[in-house]
């Protein structure tokens, strides 16, 4: 009996990698349900290949309530066409396509995060399948992996481009250069709270150039969101020599979140209120927010404060928070 890392994926792709010319096509997930019984979950995917050349795999909605990946991603696959292309382009809009349907983080078929499901298992939940063809078919492919974030529902963020930092500082530099490529207003040095399972992780493991964004959030785009990552899916397709002519560069801000003590979590439930705004510059020591209690009248905010010096590069959406939440994240200006 094979084991799980050998088993056969049950996805089945409609396109053929290997051909060149433009594909539409799609992700075939059986996927039997009350209402299908043979049914499947068809997640849209394109191929636009020419000749030999790099391989560039662009992703979005790997949460499903984070829409500029999608908007960009959409739109490149209907507009990009194969004489532009030297190489091969694999756009997957919506990733996680059951919680982008339902405008969810998370899958609402099995509750997966598709972004801490990594490796994921050929034979486990509908989640970890995807991941599982990710890691061991399209991951592979790839010599540049573009993934798309924002704050979905419950978090907003400056706009950035933004990599991680790496044992491998060849692969970080290489990284970092196709950040500055992508030319959002913001590029981030960027840590994760928890990096197990993560999407990040399984491509910079396989030694891939790995960039990825937060452009605002709130559950929704913006005209200048839509358009920051438009321009910056060009920006790293002509950055990797996929697309002819230069990047269309921008003033960039670089920013660094270089410890935990950028985050600061809501030790109270209650009602948020800013006292900064996105990219106002703080002091460590300075109030950053504070909660109310809403359970009565007369009772004195909780204050939350900044650790360190820099700007405030995320915060909490809703203006309801529960103990846990992460309520704000500051982080450092390079100079």
């Amino acid at each position: 009996m094979r084991s799980p890392a050998q088993r056969l994926s049950p996805i089945k792709a409609s396109v053929d990698f290997e051909a060149d010319g433009v594909q539409h096509g799609f992700l075939r997930l059986p996927y039997s349900r009350d209402d299908s019984a043979w049914g499947s979950v068809m997640i849209p995917i394109t191929v636009v290949k020419r000749g030999d050349g790099p391989t560039a795999l662009l992703t979005g909605a790997n949460h499903g309530d984070e829409y500029e990946g999608p908007i960009a991603l959409f739109d490149l696959a209907r507009t990009l066409t194969v004489d532009r292309v030297q190489g091969r382009v694999i756009i997957v809009p919506a990733m996680n396509y059951p919680a982008f349907q339902a405008g969810t983080r998370t899958s609402p078929i099995d509750r997966g995060n598709l972004n801490r499901s990594f490796p994921g298992r050929p034979d486990g939940t509908v989640t970890e399948k995807i991941a599982d063809y990710f890691q061991r078919t399209l991951l592979p492919l790839a010599d540049i992996v573009l993934d798309f974030h924002s704050g979905g529902r419950t978090l907003d963020f400056l706009p950035y481009a933004a990599a991680h930092e790496l044992a491998d500082k060849d692969q970080e530099r290489r990284c970092f250069d196709a950040v500055a490529a992508f030319a959002a207003p913001y590029s981030m040095r960027m840590i994760e709270i928890d990096a197990v399972g993560m999407y990040d992780t399984a491509a910079e493991a396989m030694g891939k150039v790995f960039v990825t964004t937060e452009l605002s959030g709130g559950g929704t785009a913006t005209a200048r969101t839509a358009q920051i990552a438009k321009r910056g899916t060009l920006n790293v397709l002509k950055h990797a020599g996929i697309v002819s002519g230069a990047p269309e560069m921008g003033p960039t801000r670089w920013l660094d979140m270089p410890s935990a003590e950028c985050f600061r979590f809501a030790e109270d439930d209650g009602l948020v209120e800013p006292v900064v705004d996105l990219g106002d510059p703080v002091r460590e020591g300075d109030v950053i927010a504070r909660v109310h209690p809403v359970g009565r009248t007369g009772l004195a905010p909780a204050e939350y404060r900044a650790a360190l010096d820099g700007v405030l590069a995320a915060r909490h959406f809703p203006g309801l928070v529960k103990t846990g939440d992460c309520l704000a994240v500051v982080a450092t200006v390079e100079d």
